[in-house]
C-alpha cells in the first residue's frame, strides 16, 4: 500500500502531505491515523518513545482521552528528499475544563511508499483561558477558510 504524495517531495507535495496529516489527526481516530505510519515506525513524542503501529494507536487513544475537543493546525516549515519539518499548534482542554494551546515542531522521515517511518516531536503546553482560544471549528477537518498558524500570528 502506498500513501501519496510520495518522496522526494516538492513544495506542493510536501504541503499536501502536511495538510493530509492535519486532516487525519483532527479526526481523532487512532486507528485511522496509525495507518499513515510504517508497521515499524519509530516515534519520539515529548519524552515518550514508541515503535510500531500498535504502540502509536495505543498512544493516540490515551492522548485523545485526555486532550478533549482537540483542534490542530500544522504548517510546513521545510522539506528535502524524504523528510519534512512541520510546526504546529493545537488547542484542547482537560476533564477539569482547563484549556491549553500546545506548540511544537515535528521532524518526519518517509519510506518510498509515502508512509512515515520516523516522527520526532517536541511539544510545550501553555494554559489559556477559554476566551483566548483561536481554533474555532465544529469538527474535523479544519475548514478551508479558517486561518492557519501564520495568519493567526502563531
Amino acid at each position: 500500500m502506498s500513501r501519496p504524495p510520495l518522496p522526494p517531495f516538492t513544495p506542493a507535495s510536501a504541503a499536501a502531505k502536511v495538510q493530509a496529516a492535519e486532516d487525519s489527526w483532527n479526526s481523532r481516530n487512532p486507528a485511522k491515523v496509525a495507518l499513515a505510519y510504517t508497521p515499524d515506525s519509530i516515534w519520539r513524542n515529548r519524552s515518550e518513545f514508541l515503535e510500531g503501529r500498535a504502540a502509536i494507536e495505543a498512544f493516540l487513544t490515551r492522548k485523545w482521552e485526555k486532550e478533549l475537543d482537540y483542534r490542530l493546525i500544522k504548517e510546513l516549515w521545510a522539506h528535502d528528499g524524504n523528510r519534512i519539518a512541520v510546526r504546529f499548534a493545537y488547542e484542547w482542554h482537560d476533564d477539569a475544563g482547563q484549556w491549553y494551546r500546545s506548540y511544537g515542531n515535528e521532524n518526519w522521515q518517509f519510506a518510498a511508499d509515502g508512509l512515515m517511518e520516523r516522527r520526532i516531536a517536541s511539544i510545550n503546553d501553555l494554559p489559556i483561558a477559554q476566551a483566548d482560544r483561536l481554533f474555532h471549528w465544529p469538527s474535523e477537518p479544519r475548514p478551508a477558510g479558517h486561518p492557519g498558524l501564520s495568519d493567526l500570528g502563531l
